[in-house]
């Protein structure tokens, strides 16, 4: 599935996200959240990082089981990301889009420019960036690189070298094959292994047939969070309310999800996605994946899309490593969330 590995490179080269700044913001497809009757806060845009896929579950949940309506909105519109479209970033800044879905490595180098963002909430408490292997010649830890033939993306350089260097590796020492996201590459023995997304390339190596094996660069010495729910500074100075009421029903919409699996796939292959030609079982296991991701023991303590003051500083000294140098209050904001489970603790993880 080459688009999904296409757009986590584009999520984690933080340059390629921003030359997309004058496109048009995507499509909308499912408006969302309809109806006559709403409240206070009116219609919303929230640009998603990428296509309709079922890594938007708890969005589909917060719309189909009318949260954002409760909340006060009379339509939130869901707009695809990725391909040509505009990045989150660009879309913000200009006013296309209210709120968006990103990652650090996308907004840090957006901050470091001048754009007056924040990163309020983390969906994926750690980035589905792995590299993907086969048990038979597994790549369980970072030193097992050393020696192997590994499949990246030119736009993957950032990040593949900073994995390198959080572990102390030479890059002579690791034979990096250019790789256009075919994992035939791996099953042939081409490579040893590939960078790619584990909520999708594991899940496709099974569906064919191989035992594949993953190492998450979260658990290699480069943690991150993804999706992460990024607004413009102003939205949280003057917007306040508005956004804890946009960020409960995403709460909802995710506790849903994550006990619902194959309705998540449902959602995304015949209502949201349904022009992405998507397959309700393959789409079902990536959803148990990404829960992995979702679902942790701060995230069961704390509430969902929180973060540690530890998992912040883990993100900025990974940022670091990819040559991102940014202080954590100039990129993350968690006081809104942190307010949200103070009012209302029940919106935990039970």
């Amino acid at each position: 599935m080459a688009t999904l590995d296409r757009r986590a490179f584009l999520r984690t080269t933080g340059m390629a996200g921003l030359a997309l700044g004058l496109a048009a913001c995507g499509d909308s497809g499912t408006t969302g959240s309809g109806g006559g009757d709403g409240g206070g806060f009116g219609s919303i845009k929230l640009q998603l990082s990428w296509k309709k896929n079922v890594e938007f579950a708890g969005e589909y949940f917060a719309d189909t089981n009318g949260y954002f309506k409760q909340a006060g909105f009379t339509q939130v519109e869901l707009l695809s990301g990725g391909g040509s479209g505009t990045s989150v970033e660009s879309g913000l800044a200009t006013g296309r889009c209210w709120a968006g879905l990103s990652a650090p490595t996308i907004t840090a180098p957006a901050v470091l420019q001048g754009a007056p963002l924040k990163i309020v909430g983390a969906t994926f408490q750690k980035n589905p960036f792995a590299v993907i292997s086969l048990s038979k010649n597994p790549i369980e830890k970072a030193e097992d690189l050393v020696g192997k033939r590994i499949g990246v993306q030119d736009s993957n350089e950032l990040v593949w070298n900073a994995l390198l260097k959080a572990n102390g590796i030479d890059a002579a020492k690791v034979t990096r094959v250019p790789f256009q996201s075919d994992p035939s590459m791996l099953t042939s023995g081409q490579l040893d292994g590939y960078v790619g997304f584990v909520t999708s390339g594991p899940v496709n190596l099974r569906m064919k047939g191989h035992d594949p094996a993953y190492l998450l660069l979260a658990d290699a010495g480069l943690p991150l969070v993804a999706e992460t729910f990024t607004v413009m500074q102003e939205t949280i100075d003057n917007e306040r309310d508005k956004l804890k009421a946009f960020l409960t029903a995403e709460i909802k919409g995710w506790k849903d999800a994550i006990k619902d699996p194959a309705k998540s796939a449902e959602l995304a292959a015949t209502v949201y996605g349904k022009d992405q030609n998507l397959d309700v079982k393959e789409q079902t296991e990536e959803a148990k994946m990404q829960n992995e991701l979702v679902v942790t023991d701060d995230s069961k303590a704390n509430g969902l899309f929180t973060m540690t003051p530890e998992l912040i500083e883990q993100n900025i000294s990974s940022l670091s490593k990819a040559g991102l140098n940014i202080k954590a209050e100039q990129l993350f904001d968690l006081s809104i969330l942190n307010e949200i489970y103070q009012a209302d603790p029940s919106l935990k993880l039970s």
